[in-house]
Formats: C-alpha cells, sequence, structure tokens
C-alpha cells in the first residue's frame, strides 16, 4: 500500500498566465516541502500539456512524485508517476492498460456509491469530496462535509485524499475525520512557499 503525505498539491494550469509564473510556482511550492503534485489542465491541447508536464518533470526531478490528472497516455509520455481519474474519464482497468501496474492510480469519488466502486478496482488511492464548497470546479458535486468523510473512511481501507475547499484552518479537522492526504487548489495560490510550510505545520 502507498504512503500519502499530508498534503496533496494540485496545480491548475488556468489559474497561470504563462509557462513562467507556472513554474515558478511550482518551484516555490516545491521549496516549501511538497512532495506531491498534481498536473491539472483542462484547457489546452495534448501537445500543450506534454510540453508543460515535460516540463515541469525537468524542475521536479526524483524530489516530488508528479501525478497526470485524466490523461493516463500523457502521464506515460510525460515519464510522470501516476495518473488520477475523474468519474467521467478512462476506467480504472482501462488505465491500468495504459500505464502498468508500478504506476501510482487515483480516482475521484463524490458518494459512498462511487467509492465502493472504485475501492473494488486496482486504485492506489480514492479521493473523496468536494469536502467544502469549492470554487476550483464550474459545477461541483454537493459538499459532503466532515461527516462524509468518516463515512468514506469506513468504506475504504485504501488511502483516503479529501478535497474541495480545504484550508489551513479545516485541513487538521480533515484529516481528524479520517481522511490520509488533503488536497489543496486555492489555498496555495497566494505566496506557495508560506503556505504549504503552514499546512505542513498545522498538520504534523
Amino acid at each position: 500500500m502507498i504512503i500519502l503525505p499530508h498534503l496533496y498539491a494540485i496545480v491548475d494550469a488556468a489559474c497561470f498566465e504563462n509557462k513562467g509564473t507556472f513554474l515558478a510556482y511550482t518551484e516555490e511550492l516545491m521549496a516549501g516541502g511538497v512532495t506531491l503534485l498534481q498536473y491539472r489542465n483542462k484547457s489546452d491541447n495534448a501537445r500543450q500539456m506534454l510540453g508543460q508536464a515535460r516540463e515541469l518533470k525537468r524542475q521536479a526531478g526524483p524530489r516530488v512524485k508528479l501525478i497526470m490528472n485524466d490523461r493516463a497516455d500523457l502521464c506515460i509520455a510525460a515519464e510522470f508517476d501516476g495518473v488520477h481519474l475523474g468519474q467521467d474519464d478512462l476506467s480504472p482497468k482501462g488505465a491500468r492498460r495504459v500505464i502498468g501496474d508500478k504506476l501510482w492510480l487515483g480516482v475521484s469519488t463524490h458518494n459512498p456509491d462511487q467509492l465502493k466502486a472504485a475501492d473494488a478496482t486496482s486504485t492506489d488511492y480514492v479521493a473523496i469530496g468536494p469536502v467544502f464548497p469549492t470554487t476550483s470546479k464550474r459545477n461541483p458535486d454537493p459538499a459532503i462535509g466532515l461527516e462524509g468523510v468518516r463515512k468514506a473512511r469506513t468504506l475504504t481501507r485504501k488511502p483516503l485524499v479529501a478535497i474541495g475547499g480545504i484550508t489551513r484552518s479545516s485541513c487538521r479537522s480533515v484529516i481528524e475525520a479520517g481522511a490520509d492526504s488533503v488536497a489543496v487548489i486555492s489555498d496555495l495560490l497566494r505566496d506557495p512557499r508560506k503556505s504549504a510550510e503552514e499546512f505542513f505545520r498545522v498538520l504534523r
């Protein structure tokens, strides 16, 4: 079974004006102690995504595990460490055919039925959310709250990642509710190095 760090940083390419600001941001996250980072890009084409992903891989080196959002094919092409699937993406079984058995596979779930279905697959970790209201998705699923995290914890023995509206002020309660890791986008954007360091201090 894999071991997840308490903080799972998600970097959304849409939040940055250009490749330079994107790479400067990710460097600050790594300087702040981030060791697990998901690259998310919902707007660019595959060629642009691959180019940016390869830049990120060169920058991160062996310091950080890199997870590709949605695209198992680009995970392989960019030599990332794993792929994270949504409910409308390739199935876990299909993703395994692409990435093999050694790379990490995560799946987003939003309710108990989805979580139980994901738990029955070869996924290495399961994500649950949104825990709190979030602005990172256009049409988010209903927030599940801390009770939803507690429920999710009873349904799987796999590492559990909580996502959605989690901040430095709420992350400890999410871990105490049963999550192994908190996935964060928005509350890392301002002063990323300092923000990451503060997350780790709270989550010690």
